[in-house]
């Protein structure tokens, strides 16, 4: 078995590994801003969902302290008109005969 082998054989057996060795870091390289893009954007979006539930929060408080305000008058209202009602039915009145 002969070993000799034909020199463009192996010229381009060089050629290729040649190649393949100078491509290696482009290729990571891009690999790496791929990985690196995919990242940030998912962070983006993760930023993003987490302002629009922060806003949909803000202004239910929002509503919830108005609705509080709104309210606190006819809450006062009420407990002075009950007060009013339980002072007439337990004092006594002038003349009424009882001391």
């Amino acid at each position: 078995m002969p070993n000799d082998v034909n020199g463009a054989i192996t010229d381009s057996v060089t050629q290729v590994n040649t190649q393949v060795v100078g491509d290696t870091p482009a290729i990571a390289m891009g690999n790496l801003m791929m990985s690196t893009s995919q990242a940030l954007g998912v962070a983006a979006q993760n930023l993003t969902m987490g302002q629009q539930q922060a806003n949909i929060m803000w202004q239910a408080a929002t509503v919830q302290g108005i609705n509080a305000l709104l309210n606190t008058g006819e809450a006062v209202t009420g407990t002075v008109s009950g007060q009013i009602i339980d002072r007439s039915r337990y004092t006594p009145r002038p003349g009424s005969g009882s001391s």
